[in-house]
């Protein structure tokens, strides 16, 4: 059925650092990147900054009110969160949609995606800090390196599976 809500799952990976406190109880100045599997114990702190980033004007449709083009009558929620895979922490993005997406639909929500992870929602996300007894954990879900990607769920299961490696 062509207006059934389908679900969509888009991975990328997460790019966390901390800013850690002295022995005086600053914080300091350096700031240390974190890999994705050291911030697995602080996934239930990342995810209650996303719920609290929700705005009350995106409803349910979460990150798709802002949609404006042909892809918002087709895809009906966005909404990013982060699980846990295969030892670490990733970005994920379920998108449901009124039917399944064409190839370049898809290439194009992936597109508009990155830029809400670079430029819109996620660089609000990256600025607001978790407070830790150590020190400040800023998440982001992007990053300008070669390092940055968007894969549907089955694609980067499938490759990870086939010793695909990453090191984040």
């Amino acid at each position: 059925m062509k207006n059934e809500l389908q679900t969509l799952r888009l991975f990328s990976p997460l790019f966390p650092h901390i800013d850690r406190k002295n022995e005086w109880g600053n914080l300091d100045d350096c700031r240390e990147d974190l890999t994705a599997g050291e911030v697995l114990e602080y996934e239930d702190k990342i995810v209650a900054l996303i719920q609290k980033e929700k705005l009350t004007s995106e409803g349910e449709r979460g990150l798709a009110v802002y949609l404006d083009d042909d892809l918002s009558r087709k895809v009906y929620r966005i909404n990013p969160s982060v699980e846990e895979w295969n030892g670490k922490l990733w970005g994920v993005t379920e998108v449901q949609t009124h039917g399944t997406l064409s190839p370049s639909e898809l290439a194009e929500l992936t597109e508009w995606l990155s830029g809400q992870l670079s430029d819109g929602w996620g660089e609000g996300l990256e600025q607001r800090e978790i407070k830790l007894e150590d020190g400040e954990l800023y998440v982001s879900f992007w990053d300008s390196s070669d390092r940055f990607f968007i894969k549907s769920e089955d694609e980067l299961k499938s490759s990870q599976t086939f010793g695909f490696g990453m090191s984040l």
